[in-house]
């Protein structure tokens, strides 16, 4: 009788159980990397930095820290619009649409709402504040990255609302402070009279969501 089958199955043996060690390897290789990046600042974390911020941005950045939580004090609501460029020559520019809004929806009617429609994102425009001064230029590779990755985001929500073409997108940022539990109405009125607009400059884009070289 021919071994072959035998060999067949050792063969398929030996590769689920590498599958496995290496899938075991990765997830170990992750929390560790998310651990020393939330974490306060130690001697591993100071050394192995540029390897950590490497895994962790822009996917896997975390908004708080092990030993004190950071949430968010102010709302913020972030809008987008497009330009299209005609066959005439004429620029079309459409309506502002509230993206945050489109957010929002997909988490109230959801008894699971998902990681991308709470956090995706809030926190890419959170990472763009603190990478880039108030005139929007980037001053590092990472902080070109993040612009591409808000700009890209941005781009793919409008592609999937809108379905037409553009090739260009504007971002606008309504910031609103939380008003304290309690607070009176009136109040409430007044800090909303305090709300501060950001209007981001034009990004060139492909219409759907990628780089235009």
């Amino acid at each position: 009788m021919s071994d072959r089958p035998r060999r067949a199955r050792r063969a398929g043996s030996r590769a689920l159980n590498t599958t496995v060690v290496l899938c075991l390897a990765a997830s170990l290789a992750h929390v560790v990397l998310v651990f020393l990046h939330v974490a306060p600042s130690n001697v591993v974390s100071q050394r192995y930095g540029q390897q950590v911020n490497a895994w962790i941005y822009p996917l896997f950045e975390q908004n708080w820290r092990l030993f004190a939580p950071d949430p968010d004090s102010v709302n913020r609501r972030i809008s987008a619009r497009t330009a299209h460029t005609a066959q005439d020559g004429s620029v079309q520019v459409g309506p502002w649409t509230d993206l945050t809004a489109v957010d929002e929806s997909a988490i109230e009617h959801s008894v699971f709402p998902s990681h991308t429609s709470q956090n995706l994102l809030r926190r890419s425009w959170t990472s763009y504040v603190e990478l880039h001064g108030g005139d929007d230029l980037p001053r590092s590779d990472r902080a070109v990255m993040m612009q591409q990755y808000l700009r890209n985001i941005a781009a793919a929500r409008m592609t999937d609302l809108n379905g037409k073409p553009f090739e260009d997108i504007q971002l606008r940022v309504v910031t609103l402070p939380v008003a304290a539990p309690g607070t009176a109405a009136g109040d409430r009125r007044a800090a909303a009279a305090k709300a501060e607009t950001r209007l981001l400059p034009w990004w060139k884009v492909a219409s759907d969501g990628s780089d235009d070289k």
